[in-house]
C-alpha cells in the first residue's frame, strides 16, 4: 500500500450492527475488546516516540524506523477508529441473566441434530465473537437466525449455502 493511498478503514466490512444500530455482545466479548483498545493506545503512545526519534535522525526518505514506524501508526489508528466504533456501539448482553431459558436468545448454548443425526452444539454471540473453531456463531449467521426463539424439541429450516436442511433442537444452556 502507498503511503498516500486513502486511509479507509478494511475492517469496515465487517458484519453490521443490529437492528437500531446496537452490536450485541457478551460482557465477555465487550472485555476483549476494551482490553485491546486499551492496549493499542498503549502501543500507540510507544510508536508515537519512536518516530518521533527516527523524525530527529534526519533524512526520512532514507529512514527504515520512520517509515515502518508511520505505517504501523496507521494500522494502529485504523484499528483504534474501528473498535472505538464498536464499543461506542455496544449493547452488552449477559447470557446469565436470561429469564426465558427455555427459548434461544442471545448467548444460548444449543445442542441440534441435523436429518442424518449427527449433533453439534454452538453458542450464539456477537459479530466480533464469533469463531466456529470455538463452538460460537455470530448472532447474524444462517444457524443462529434459523435457531433464534425455538424451544428444545422444535425443528426447523436451515437455509445454507449448500442448500436446505431440517434440524431438531435437542437443548438449549445459558450459563
Amino acid at each position: 500500500m502507498d503511503e498516500n493511498d486513502d486511509d479507509d478503514d478494511i475492517e469496515d466490512d465487517a458484519p453490521a450492527a443490529a437492528p437500531g444500530g446496537k452490536i450485541h455482545m457478551t460482557p465477555a466479548g465487550h472485555r476483549k475488546l476494551s482490553d485491546e483498545f486499551a492496549a493499542l493506545r498503549a502501543e500507540r503512545h510507544r510508536v508515537v516516540e519512536i518516530v518521533a526519534w527516527a523524525a530527529g535522525n534526519g533524512d526520512r526518505s532514507e529512514n527504515a524506523d520512520y517509515k515502518e514506524g508511520k505505517r504501523r501508526l496507521r494500522e494502529i489508528d485504523r484499528r483504534l477508529r474501528f473498535l472505538g466504533r464498536r464499543l461506542a456501539n455496544a449493547e452488552v448482553v449477559d447470557p446469565a441473566a436470561q429469564t426465558q431459558r427455555d427459548r434461544v436468545f442471545f448467548g444460548a448454548t444449543v445442542t441440534y441434530a441435523n436429518e442424518n443425526d449427527q449433533r453439534t452444539t454452538v453458542t450464539i454471540v456477537g459479530v466480533d465473537e464469533a469463531d466456529v473453531a470455538q463452538g460460537t456463531v455470530s448472532i447474524v449467521s444462517p444457524i443462529a437466525r434459523a435457531l433464534m426463539r425455538t424451544r428444545q424439541g422444535d425443528e426447523v429450516t436451515l437455509r445454507t449455502p449448500r442448500g436446505t436442511e431440517t434440524i431438531e433442537v435437542l437443548e438449549i444452556r445459558y450459563p
